[in-house]
C-alpha cells in the first residue's frame, strides 16, 4: 500500500512523501490565515453585500494565496521542482498555460 501512495504522489521515498504531505499541510492551513488579512486590506466586505458572491472571491483569493504559499513553503522545505510541477500541472488544468 506504501508503494501504491508514493507512485501516486511521485515520491522518491517515504520520508520524500511526508514532506509532501508536511508541505501541503502546513500551506491548506497558512493559505486561509493569511486571506483573511488580505480581504481586511482590500476591504472586499464593504464592497459586497451579496454572501454568495463575497464567498465566491474568498475562495479565489484564498486558492491563489494557496497557490504562491505552496511555492514558498515547498522552497523552505527544499522541495522547489516537485512543487513547481505540481503547479504548472493545476495551471494547465485550469486552462491558464498551455
Amino acid at each position: 500500500m506504501l508503494n501504491k501512495v508514493l507512485n501516486i504522489f511521485k515520491a522518491n521515498s517515504p520520508l520524500h512523501l511526508v514532506i509532501i504531505f508536511v508541505v501541503y499541510g502546513i500551506t491548506g492551513s497558512l493559505s486561509v490565515i493569511v486571506s483573511e488579512p488580505i480581504l481586511n486590506f482590500i476591504k472586499l466586505d464593504q464592497f459586497i453585500s451579496f454572501v454568495p458572491l463575497y464567498w465566491l472571491l474568498r475562495i479565489i483569493v484564498i486558492i491563489i494565496a494557496y497557490q504562491i504559499l505552496l511555492l514558498v513553503i515547498g522552497t523552505i522545505f527544499g522541495q522547489f521542482y516537485y512543487f513547481k510541477k505540481i503547479q504548472l500541472k493545476f495551471l494547465k488544468r485550469v486552462k491558464i498555460i498551455k
